[in-house]
C-alpha cells in the first residue's frame, strides 16, 4: 500500500470511528491492566460481565489479594483460561505492591515484567492508559494488516513493526483503536463488509468485490 494509500486509510477510519477506545470496562489504570491480562483467548464482552462483579468488590491490588486465588476464580471462572489467569492476577498484584507501591508502572520492562502480562497486554497499557503511540496487534489487527495490505507479515511482530514504521505519526496514538474496531465490525473473519467498509478503495484484498455484492 503506497504512504498516499495509508494517510487516506487512516483519514477515512478517523472520519468514520468517532471514538477509537477500548471496549474494556475499566475506570483506573489498574482495573485497565487486569481487564486486558483477562482478555487473552476471550471476548471484552465475557470479560465485562466478569469485571463488572469482580470490581465492584475488588478493584485494587490489595483487595484482589485479599479475595485469593480461589475467590478471584469465583468471579472469572466464565472466562477461558481462568485458573491460570487467575494465578497470574494474583502474583501480579502481589508485585505491584511490593515493587511498586500499588500502582502500575508506565514502562514496556516493567510491565511485560509482571506475571501474566506479555508483549500485546503491555502495548495496549501504555497506548490506553498512558498514551503511548505504541501498537498493540491482536487477531483483528493481525487480519486487517494482512488482508488490506497495510502491514503484511507471517508474525504478530513482524506485522506490529510494519505498522509502526507505516502508520503517519498523527494516526499513530489512536492507530490501534481503529483497526481493532475496523477489523471486529467491519473487516470480520468469515464475513468482510465490503460493501460498507470506508476504506474499500484503499484496500488491496483481492476479494473485496466480491464481497461488495455480497
Amino acid at each position: 500500500m503506497s504512504k498516499a494509500k495509508v494517510y487516506q486509510f487512516f483519514l477515512k477510519l478517523s472520519q468514520t470511528i468517532d471514538e477509537p477506545v477500548t471496549e474494556l470496562n475499566y475506570s483506573s489504570t489498574f482495573e485497565l491492566l487486569i481487564a486486558v491480562m483477562l482478555s487473552a483467548q476471550a471476548t471484552d464482552k465475557s470479560v465485562n460481565i466478569a469485571t463488572d462483579k469482580l470490581f465492584k468488590v475488588a478493584n485494587t491490588p490489595q483487595a484482589i489479594l485479599n479475595l485469593g486465588e480461589d475467590g478471584l476464580k469465583s468471579y472469572i471462572n466464565s472466562i477461558g483460561l481462568y485458573n491460570s489467569k487467575a494465578k497470574n492476577v494474583i502474583k501480579t498484584c502481589a508485585d505491584l505492591i511490593n515493587e511498586h507501591q500499588g500502582e502500575v508502572p508506565n514502562t514496556r520492562a516493567e510491565l511485560e515484567a509482571l506475571a501474566g502480562v506479555g508483549r500485546k497486554t503491555a502495548n495496549v497499557v501504555l497506548n490506553t492508559a498512558f498514551g503511548e503511540p505504541v501498537m498493540a496487534v491482536d487477531t483483528h489487527i493481525f487480519r486487517v494488516g494482512n488482508r488490506t495490505g497495510l502491514a503484511t507479515g507471517k508474525t504478530v511482530r513482524a506485522v506490529e513493526d510494519k505498522l509502526m514504521t507505516v502508520i503517519p505519526s498523527q494516526f499513530l496514538v489512536d492507530a490501534h483503536h481503529y483497526l481493532i474496531l475496523h477489523g471486529r465490525y467491519t473487516c470480520t473473519a468469515r464475513h468482510p463488509k465490503c460493501n460498507e467498509c470506508p476504506v474499500f478503495d484503499e484496500c488491496n484484498f483481492k476479494d473485496k468485490k466480491k464481497w461488495a455484492e455480497i
